[in-house]
């Protein structure tokens, strides 16, 4: 499948039910009844939402309702009805729906910022390395600004619900690889995937702008063409260990800021491997007594009040991380008034 499409980003607490039954097995029913080309079940690391209070998968918290993010991915007559399906599920969550391009060979000429999305199998390979490893490879060898491996514990391939098992080899669960970078790095590294993986699974944004590479401004949020009521997000690509000034780990500062400043909502997950700006590509490895695992961090909301807001990020983000901008279309269910 290659062309215009539509990609559906939800966010829920994992405790959230529908008529008894949790609502993430609940949307994953529907997205495999549907027949979606591809959609992907995120378990957060932290964050909160415009009902609910901070959630943290921290040592202390482990009972915590930590926020889940599903993502969903096909052509428009499929998405849409689905969203208007799900939106009212969300009272106290998140829904986007955005404009995305579905690819699976060298795509054309990019100008500017993107962000390319991979999806692939958990156990997929491509030579000796994992399919995962060989995207963030593909990417870091191109000069894309950053890669994050995140894994999915559930959804859905070709129109098949593959859900992670804990005695399953969990072959087919999907994994998301996020890369954001200038157009032509990005353009060539697509085009090396194309001819690497089976059936890729590749989607194309436009509308990305980077702000920030390691504490290094490169743009200020831009301006809006239209009225205040437009949507956007934020995004800080990070590692674990990275540290706000006072000491604090980045994503936790951040969603924490976020919160005090008065934003509706802000989730962070938490990758496997992956790299931004400068850094080579990390992750977990067997007995490590540190994890140096790549983190995003994401909110969304209006576009004017997110550069109210700036100030707040830019100085989480004094020293690391990865900052980028995406325009979004939609107005998410959940925040509109």
């Amino acid at each position: 499948m290659s062309g215009d499409a539509l990609r559906l980003t939800a966010v829920f607490g994992e405790r959230d039910q529908v008529h008894g039954r949790t609502l993430s097995d609940v949307a994953l029913d529907r997205f495999a009844r549907d027949g979606l080309a591809t959609s992907a079940l995120l378990r957060g690391l932290s964050g909160f939402g415009p009902r609910r209070g901070l959630r943290t998968d921290s040592l202390l918290t482990l009972s915590e309702d930590l926020p889940l993010t599903a993502v969903a991915v096909d052509a428009p007559e499929r998405i849409e009805p689905l969203a208007a399906w799900l939106a009212p599920l969300l009272p106290g969550g998140l829904l986007t729906v955005e404009a995305t391009r579905l690819v699976d060979g060298p795509p054309g000429a990019l100008a500017g910022d993107v962000r390319l999305t991979v999806h692939v199998g958990r156990r997929e390979r491509v030579g000796r390395r994992s399919a995962a490893r060989a995207v963030v490879d593909v990417a870091h060898a191109h000069g894309v600004s950053g890669a994050t491996v995140l894994l999915g514990v559930d959804g859905t391939v070709r129109g098949e619900r593959r859900r992670a098992a804990l005695l399953g080899r969990n072959a087919d669960v999907p994994i998301v690889v996020d890369a954001i970078g200038g157009g032509e790095a990005v353009r060539a590294a697509a085009a090396e995937l194309g001819g690497m993986l089976t059936r890729p699974r590749m989607t194309i944004d436009d509308g990305v702008t980077l702000l920030k590479r390691d504490g290094r401004g490169l743009a200020a949020p831009p301006p809006d063409d239209h009225d205040g009521g437009r949507w956007a997000r934020i995004a800080v690509y990070a590692s674990e260990v990275s540290r706000s000034a006072d000491g604090a780990p980045l994503h936790v500062a951040l969603v924490r800021a976020l919160g005090a400043a008065g934003a509706p909502g802000t989730t962070a997950l938490r990758g496997v491997w992956g790299y931004h700006g400068d850094h080579a590509p990390h992750g977990d490895r067997l007995l490590a007594l540190r994890r140096r695992v790549p983190v995003v961090a994401f909110a969304v909301d209006r576009a004017d009040a997110l550069r109210e807001r700036w100030d707040v990020v830019d100085a989480v983000t004094a020293e690391t991380g990865l900052v980028t901008w995406e325009r979004i279309a939609a107005v998410p269910a959940g925040l509109a008034p």
